[in-house]
């Protein structure tokens, strides 16, 4: 491992001496995994890594007081200000709701990755004229009050629309519709009874859905159990009440054309390998700090 990516970890390090810590923040790579991880953060270090250039590491860092994140929601530059809207709380009231009405939609669309903001801007979050936006209220927010999902669900948007569709369970009386939509249709599968129409649908990503439906019957199962997209055959092979004789056929019958599709086919199987987590590196002692430190120069 070279020495920048070796500064990193002794720069998070819980018993780090001050005068080391000091010295490492002179590296650029080291100041920003202090400035984002440490919770010991002096307010003279803090201004340190101000000056030295890396707020907005030190915005997005969680565990520094309020009174100093507060100076984030006013800085010029928008990427610190998305850093705190993130996990920034309401201290003094009123800070969610101004970065809930930001000029950036950037800023907006990080506020709604803060698990302590209210329903209330959410909801005012999933209304935003931009989609970037919206699309992110979808990916963070499951328990949406019924009024927001119809809004969502029928967005003017057709990447809005998809996307909620495969988050949100739709009222019964916009099944029909979402069916009718090619954007929505895959997804609105899962909520509808699968049909020999819906599994001769040109798209094969309905086709899939189909083939994933709980509600599947043996006569669909073994018509899609020859589509040729190999992609619904697999979701065929992956359902727990496939026969082993016919699994083994369509697994067999597979050809993807590369790792990635191998590695997907396989993860919709339940069959895929993970990488072995990377090892934890121990932590350094004074010496070897001090040996990390002379080898970088610092």
């Amino acid at each position: 491992m070279d020495v920048d990516a070796e500064l990193s970890s002794p720069a998070t390090q819980d018993d780090l001496p001050a005068d080391v810590l000091r010295r490492l923040l002179r590296h650029p790579g080291a100041r920003r995994s202090a400035a984002l991880l440490r919770k010991d953060l002096t307010d003279e270090v803090i201004e340190e890594i101000i000056t030295l250039g890396s707020t907005r590491s030190l915005a997005a860092n969680g565990s520094l007081p309020a009174r100093v994140r507060v100076r984030f929601v006013e800085d010029p530059d928008p990427v610190v200000r998305c850093a705190v809207a993130a996990s920034i709380g309401d201290e003094p009231p009123g800070m969610l709701a101004r970065l809930a009405e930001d000029p950036d939609p950037s800023v907006r669309a990080f506020l709604t990755m803060n698990d302590r903001l209210p329903p209330e801007l959410l909801a005012r979050l999933a209304a935003a004229p931009e989609s970037s936006v919206r699309s992110r209220v979808i990916e963070r927010w499951r328990d949406v009050p019924d009024s927001v999902r119809r809004m969502l669900l029928t967005d003017t948007d057709p990447e809005i629309r998809c996307a909620s569709a495969q988050a949100f369970p739709p009222p019964a009386d916009l099944l029909p519709g979402l069916l009718a939509d090619p954007e929505t249709r895959a997804a609105a599968v899962a909520y509808a009874v699968p049909t020999p129409e819906l599994a001769a649908d040109p798209d094969s990503d309905v086709r899939e859905a189909v083939a994933a439906h709980p509600d599947l019957t043996t006569g669909l199962r073994d018509l899609l159990a020859e589509d040729p997209d190999m992609f619904v055959r697999n979701a065929i092979a992956a359902r727990a009440d496939t026969p082993a004789e016919l699994r083994e056929r369509l697994v067999a019958g597979l050809e993807p054309d590369s790792p990635l599709a191998e590695w997907v086919l396989s993860f919709r199987r339940g069959t895929h390998t993970c990488p072995p987590p990377a090892a934890v590196r121990p932590p350094l002692t004074r010496e070897q700090s001090e040996a990390l430190l002379a080898r970088a120069g610092l």
